[in-house]
C-alpha cells in the first residue's frame, strides 16, 4: 500500500459506484469525458472535496463558499447556485446509497473547447460538472504510523501568478514537489514560500507543537484549507495557542510533535522530516488531543 495521508481502507463497493458528468449518472468504467474538456486540455478547472459523516456533509458551506471564491477568481460563472450544487451532490450520494466514511469529489471545468488552446473565448459549451462519491475510510495503521516529510525546492508560490489558495486542476507543481520528496525516501513534500518560511505540504497544511504552543504558517502562501481553519477554530475555543506566523526550517527540526491537516484524513502525524525525527517521533499526545476536539467538531455540526 502506498503511505501517506490519503491511505484509504480499500472498499470494494467503489469498482460500482455511480459518478455524475453534468446531470448524468454512469457506471464507473462508462464515466468519460472529452478530450476536448478545458481541464485536460490546459488544466482550466476548480474542484472542492467533501467529507460525508454520519448522513451529514461536513461543513458544507465552507467548502461551498471556498469553491465560489475560486470560481469568482478565474472568472467562471456556474448557471447553478450552492443549493442546486448541493442538491447534485446529494444525488450522487443517493444513488450510491452512502451514509458514512464518504469522501466526495466536485470538479468543474470551463468547458468543450472547439480547439486545443487557452484562450476561455474558444468555449463552445460548460461548464463541465463531475462529481465522485467513493467509501473512503482513513487507515488507522496509517495514521498511528505517521508520516515522514521531505523538503522539496520546489516553492509554493506567490499569489500574483498563481494564488496557492486557489483548489485549481493546475498542480502540476506540486506533483513535482511530491516526486521530488518519494524520490528522497518521503511520504509527502514539505513546501517553502518564496522567502523560505514554511508554507505547507503539496496537498495538506502543515503545524508544528512547541511548547504547548501550536503553529502554522501565515497563510499568505498556503492552501485555503478547511481542516486548517477548523484546527485553528478549536484552539481558540479550547484555548490553547496557536499562531499563525512565519517560522523555519530551524524551528521545525526542534519541534515537539508535528501534523498536517485535510478534508480525508484529519489530522495526521509528522514523524520524521528530511532524515530527522520529529520529538518522539510518534504520533505525540498533543496531536492526539487536538485530532479528538476536531472530531468532537465534526460530530457537534453533524448532529
Amino acid at each position: 500500500m502506498i503511505h501517506g495521508t490519503h491511505n484509504a481502507i480499500e472498499d470494494p463497493k467503489n469498482a460500482n459506484i455511480q459518478i455524475m458528468i453534468n446531470d448524468t449518472l454512469y457506471d464507473r468504467k462508462d464515466a468519460k469525458i472529452s478530450v476536448f474538456d478545458s481541464g485536460y486540455l490546459v488544466g482550466d478547472g476548480i474542484w472542492e472535496a467533501f467529507r460525508l459523516h454520519k448522513g451529514s456533509l461536513a461543513f458544507a458551506d465552507m467548502h461551498l463558499n471556498r469553491l465560489w471564491s475560486a470560481a469568482a477568481s478565474v472568472g467562471m460563472e456556474f448557471p447553478f447556485s450552492k443549493k442546486e450544487l448541493l442538491e447534485k451532490v446529494w444525488r450522487v450520494i443517493e444513488a450510491n446509497h452512502m451514509e458514512d466514511h464518504v469522501h466526495v469529489r466536485v470538479m468543474i471545468t470551463r468547458g468543450i473547447k472547439k480547439t486545443p488552446s487557452q484562450d476561455p473565448r474558444l468555449t463552445i459549451s460548460g461548464p463541465n460538472v463531475v462529481i465522485i462519491a467513493e467509501h473512503k475510510k482513513a487507515s488507522q495503521h496509517s495514521k498511528e504510523k505517521g508520516i515522514t516529510l521531505f523538503t522539496s525546492t520546489i516553492r509554493r508560490g506567490s499569489p500574483d501568478y498563481l494564488d496557492p489558495r486557489l483548489n485549481c486542476h493546475s498542480k502540476l507543481h506540486e506533483v513535482q514537489a511530491l516526486i521530488q520528496a518519494i524520490e528522497a525516501g518521503g511520504d509527502e513534500a514539505l513546501m517553502l514560500d518564496i522567502n523560505g518560511f514554511v508554507s505547507t505540504c503539496n496537498a495538506t497544511n502543515f503545524f508544528i507543537i512547541r511548547d504547548n504552543e501550536i503553529w502554522t504558517s501565515t497563510g499568505e502562501y498556503c492552501m485555503n484549507g478547511i481542516t486548517r481553519q477548523n484546527v485553528i477554530r478549536v484552539c481558540k475555543k479550547h484555548g490553547i495557542v496557536c499562531k499563525q506566523k512565519n517560522f523555519s526550517l530551524f524551528d521545525v527540526y526542534s519541534a515537539d510533535e508535528a501534523f498536517v491537516t485535510g478534508t480525508f484524513g484529519g489530522l495526521t502525524p509528522v514523524t520524521k522530516i528530511d532524515g530527522r525525527i520529529i520529538g518522539q517521533g510518534k504520533y505525540g499526545d498533543f496531536t492526539k488531543k487536538l485530532s479528538g476536539l476536531y472530531e468532537q467538531l465534526i460530530e457537534e455540526e453533524c448532529t
